[in-house]
């Protein structure tokens, strides 16, 4: 009779727990293929990356040829009596051609080289970060889902509670005192489920953000709580940490300052170029009458721009050694984060398995003391700590489940591997 009387209060919360609103059932590969095709991150990062292709190919126009071609067409005259009018027209067709500049222009181009391939890694470093935020919403979701359905069971496991308790004290077995406790956990129990709805909703909608959607809608995953990474020997940090897309974009940093530095040195070196045009510039002929053309060879050497050269040499050796430390100090982080993020991982694996156990054993604990305090062999206040563990059991299990596909993400984003992985 009291099972019959369990489940239907069980079904009673569900009821009053369910959405109206029909949500909609998300795998993670879903999740995944979603974010990688609509997240706005992804958008800003690619349009990093063809502003760096643009600015290369802007760079590495200077050392092709330079073609530009001149029309004018001008009438004159006078206000005078008798004045005459005079048309003169010309055109020209004129190119450049840069020969040597001491490899400054060919400096700039390997630099825009290097910006390219970090924005390249900003790519792979903002698909690590959206991954984590997403298997983290994903998570969240999974455990709030989980949570509304535990405390409705909580909920109904503590009204069957109150009303054997009531039966009890009215039977004179038990004391008001008690049957206050049992209603004072109710009514906990009862906020517990409201506090989890609310959560649900938010969970859905961090989800939806974290998914790139502009829109919101209730929705629903499917998932465990099981890792999907089973090593356990420790891999080498040192290698993961230079293959991290942050250390590889901050080396390119690095790269592009020294062929910043080349560049500034070269600006002490003469520019040889070739020009040549070709055109008519007489006046009262036709266009297409007697052209006239030239070529030659001009050579500019610098030799006096008030110390501005020395300035952007002496700038471009500051930022060389700004980037070099700033390389070294992100691979100092990014060993620290990888071996901090591979400790947790380990921690909420076992962390897992010790909960199980105690789980385990509070039902077991539970089940006996019911029998025990049904017949009257074990008092309320033993009885009722009992059942109190059994409920922190139950949901510290579900946080170390939950904390387990946090920690993996958290793994998983310290390695560099983003949703393309």
């Amino acid at each position: 009779m009291r099972s019959t009387k369990y489940l239907v209060l069980v079904m009673f919360f569900s009821i009053l727990t369910s959405p109206v609103q029909a949500e909609e059932l998300l795998s993670w590969q879903q999740c995944v293929s979603e974010t990688r095709t609509a997240h706005p991150d992804f958008y800003s990062a690619l349009a990093l990356l063809q502003q760096a292709e643009a600015d290369r190919r802007i760079t590495g126009g200077s050392l092709m040829p330079q073609l530009s071609l001149s029309l004018n067409s001008r009438e004159s005259g006078t206000t005078a009596k008798g004045g005459s009018l005079a048309s003169s027209h010309t055109y020209s067709v004129s190119a450049q051609q840069l020969l040597y500049d001491g490899h400054k222009t060919s400096n700039q181009v390997a630099r825009t080289k290097e910006a390219i391939k970090g924005a390249q890694y900003n790519y792979r470093l903002v698909s690590a970060d959206l991954r984590f935020a997403l298997r983290s919403a994903f998570t969240q979701l999974l455990k709030a889902q989980d949570l509304v359905g535990l405390t409705v069971e909580i909920a109904a496991r503590r009204q069957n509670n109150v009303r054997l308790i009531s039966l009890r004290y009215q039977g004179g077995r038990e004391h008001i005192g008690s049957l206050r406790q049992a209603e004072a956990d109710l009514a906990q129990a009862e906020f517990e489920v409201s506090q989890a709805r609310r959560g649900l909703v938010l969970a859905q909608t961090t989800l939806a953000s974290a998914l790139g959607r502009d829109t919101h809608q209730p929705l629903r995953v499917q998932g465990v709580f099981k890792a999907t990474d089973f090593s356990t020997a420790k891999p080498d940090l040192a290698l993961l940490a230079k293959n991290n897309p942050f250390f590889q974009q901050l080396d390119t940093k690095s790269k592009a300052a020294r062929y910043d530095l080349a560049a500034a040195r070269s600006a002490f070196l003469p520019q040889l170029y070739v020009t040549s045009s070709i055109g008519n510039g007489s006046v009262d002929r036709l266009p297409f009458n007697e052209l006239e053309w030239n070529a030659g060879v001009t050579v500019s050497v610098p030799i006096y721009e008030g110390g501005s050269g020395q300035a952007r040499v002496a700038k471009a050796m500051a930022v060389l050694s700004q980037q070099n430390a700033e390389e070294k100090s992100g691979y100092l982080q990014l060993f620290d984060f990888l071996e901090q993020s591979w400790k947790s991982f380990l921690d909420a694996r076992q962390m897992v398995v010790v909960k199980k156990r105690f789980l385990d054993a509070a039902t077991e604990r539970s089940s006996i003391a019911n029998a025990q305090y049904s017949n009257g062999l074990i008092p309320f206040n033993e009885w009722v700590i009992i059942e109190n563990n059994l409920v922190n059991a139950k949901k510290e299990f579900l946080n170390a489940g939950a904390d387990l596909l946090i920690a993996e993400a958290q793994w998983i984003q310290a390695k560099g591997e983003g949703l393309d992985g």
